[in-house]
């Protein structure tokens, strides 16, 4: 397994270029990293802020211009991003939606730089999932979606596998929300 710390650039760019050397390609890309630092934007501190848009943004695009040259023609570049950047429901997440639709208009930019080479780049935007992230507000949330019930990691897992198939090949610059209903 290849980790990297997506505030890390230097990591991140040693991720990809170990990744590459392993196995000769690059031929799909899924960037999964995020941290949700919850506090009101009057309070908000000034390193929490940076700390998550080092890893909520720069770490993505990071990853990415470090990809790029290596992926193949008709490649797949897939973010995750979160339903936030369509609706902020809580007080306290202004700063975490904030660069969650930083990655919404990152995709839509990249997928035009990369349409020449057939390579699409979209964004999957999870609503309530359960995760490690999400266990500490479940009981919170899961009223506000409309199915009733947190999403699974493997539903979300699914819509990526769909992104990176050939039969998602017309798809680019995309964001799509995957989320109960919770934004409908």
């Amino acid at each position: 397994m290849i980790k990297a710390d997506s505030a890390d650039p230097a990591a991140v760019k040693g991720a990809v270029a170990k990744t590459v050397a392993r196995f000769g390609r690059l031929d799909i890309l899924v960037i999964n990293a995020g941290i949700l630092i919850r506090g009101a934007v009057d309070t908000f501190a000034l390193e929490d802020f940076d700390r998550m848009l080092a890893t909520n943004v720069r770490g993505v695009f990071v990853a990415i211009q470090a990809s790029a040259p290596h992926l193949t023609d008709g490649g797949r570049i897939i973010t995750i991003g979160s339903n936030t950047a369509v609706r902020t429901a809580f007080p306290g997440a202004s700063v975490y939606s904030m660069t969650k639709g930083a990655i919404a208009s990152l995709v839509r930019g990249v997928a035009i730089d990369l349409a020449p080479r057939g390579i699409t780049v979209n964004n999957v935007q999870p609503g309530p999932t359960a995760t490690e992230m999400t266990a500490s507000h479940v009981e919170m949330v899961k009223p506000l979606v409309p199915l009733g019930r947190m999403g699974e990691p493997q539903e979300v897992a699914g819509l990526v596998a769909y992104l990176a198939s050939a039969s998602a090949g017309f798809i680019t610059g995309s964001s799509l929300t995957i989320d109960g209903g919770y934004v409908a």
